[in-house]
């Protein structure tokens, strides 16, 4: 059995809330793909540049933190036009989180003047020590339960 990995999927806040009510996780526009590569007991953090889709509202924040079931990727009908891939996830209970104030103590911020760089991609993993960190702001008190 491998280690679990830790992910940043990045979504408006609107979608994530939605997601958190739902108990799902989707990413990069309903794509398969990343969430294929995600397995049991990984844990996702999601990043919202955006307060809603489509608008210019920033947000700025860690929005949503979790841990990846046992289930695998399903479709799920959205609309006649839209059936985007999901993955069920436990969410925690935890607070939003700005970013600002750990940009300098991010590994996987490499330049620290173009901080918004990685996030670019929609979904990427990162280390622990980031995951630890993102966890233990936005969690305080139930940071060690998931550990």
């Amino acid at each position: 059995m491998r280690d679990s990995k830790y992910w940043i999927i990045v979504a408006s806040k609107d979608h994530v809330k939605k997601g958190i009510e739902g108990g799902f996780a989707q990413a990069c526009h309903g794509k398969a793909g990343p969430l294929k590569r995600m397995r049991p007991n990984d844990h996702v953090i999601y990043y919202s540049g955006k307060e809603a889709f489509g608008k210019p509202e920033k947000c700025q924040q860690f929005t949503a933190i979790g841990k990846v079931k046992d289930s695998g990727v399903y479709q799920h009908q959205m609309s006649p036009e839209f059936c985007p891939s999901r993955r069920e996830i436990e969410f925690f209970p935890g607070k939003d989180v700005s970013i600002i104030p750990l940009i300098g103590h991010l590994n996987f911020i490499k330049n620290k003047k173009s901080w918004g760089y990685p996030f670019r991609f929609g979904f990427f993993e990162i280390d622990k020590t980031d995951f630890d960190l993102i966890a233990s702001k936005m969690l305080a008190e139930v940071h060690e339960k998931i550990s």
